[in-house]
């Protein structure tokens, strides 16, 4: 049996700077990382499963406002809150994922909803709103969503007529976890508010198998956060986990080859987090920061925003 444990989690990536970061918004950045890692490494501390653990974990960042999920969802070109997630199970790659979803006060646990009860993998809009209904999972009103900051983001895009990465800063608003059990299984979970003055109802890499979302036991399990059309196109999530099981590449070597090259010549920004089946973490990003914390039963554990 596999005797390690580990779990890694994000909060976003982009350009992220110290000279436009206060210290008490620093903390409060961290804190919330904590809070969400400490939920999620307690379940597999106590012999929980990778589902549950990186499932709690990215519960944990949607009701976190400053993280843009759930609670802190930036708003549409309509003023809505159009939410995106998925969950993947490396043990027997089952997933399950919602996009374009309002009013679910925890898009993530609706996903695995979705991937265990319902005989799909992805549902979305009005439909996988009935769903979750049916289901009897949380929902709030729109005023739960509201934050000032995001209001003003979407105020300033309106002004301007433009499309915003979650803001001003050009932050890739998504947050996700991916952990390895006591049992060897890998998971991986990601959720989205998407971007600030979106229209006609696009969809990101978040809630896509593959692209932003990935788990298989045999290579890794990752989470991404960046520019999410360009990690459609290079299927990054996928596309690390052939590296390793097709050119028997480390999880290392094989991330580095997607984020700092290969998503660099499509002008592809952002990062994620990820766990080889041994429990090796690795978080790269080749933007400014990436707002990420991770945490193993070897003595590794480690709360970072910038590249330093």
């Amino acid at each position: 049996m596999n005797r390690n444990i580990a779990i890694a989690i994000h909060g976003g990536a982009g350009t992220i700077l110290r000279s436009s970061m206060t210290p008490e918004l620093q903390t409060q950045y961290e804190d919330g990382l904590r809070s969400a890692l400490h939920t999620g490494y307690s379940i597999l501390e106590a012999g929980g499963s990778s589902l549950d653990a990186v499932a709690a974990a990215v519960a944990s960042l949607e009701d976190f406002p400053l993280f843009n999920a759930g609670k802190g969802s930036v708003f549409n070109n309509a003023g809505n809150h159009e939410m995106d997630a998925c969950i993947m199970n490396g043990k027997n790659l089952e997933a399950g994922a919602v996009c374009g979803i309002s009013n679910v006060k925890n898009p993530v646990l609706v996903a695995r909803v979705v991937m265990e009860h319902s005989g799909h993998v992805l549902l979305s809009g009005m439909g996988a709103e009935d769903y979750a209904r049916s289901m009897g999972m949380a929902f709030e009103q729109d005023d739960y969503f509201y934050t000032t900051q995001r209001y003003q983001q979407w105020q300033n895009a309106v002004a301007e007529d433009r499309v915003q990465l979650d803001h001003s800063d050009k932050k890739f608003g998504t947050v996700g976890a991916v952990a390895l059990d006591i049992e060897g299984n890998l998971a991986a979970a990601t959720s989205t508010g998407g971007m600030t003055n979106k229209k006609y109802g696009r969809i990101g890499d978040s809630p896509i198998p593959g692209a932003g979302t990935y788990a298989n036991n045999d290579t890794c399990a990752i989470s991404c956060t960046g520019h999410g059309e360009l990690f459609i196109r290079a299927v990054v999530a996928h596309d690390i986990s052939c590296l390793m099981a097709y050119k028997n590449l480390s999880l290392t070597d094989a991330c580095d080859i997607v984020v700092h090259d290969k998503l660099v010549k499509i002008a592809g920004e952002g990062g994620l987090v990820a766990i080889d089946k041994h429990g090796n973490i690795y978080m790269p990003f080749n933007s400014e920061g990436m707002y990420r914390a991770c945490r193993n039963n070897n003595g590794k554990y480690e709360v970072s925003i910038y590249k330093d």
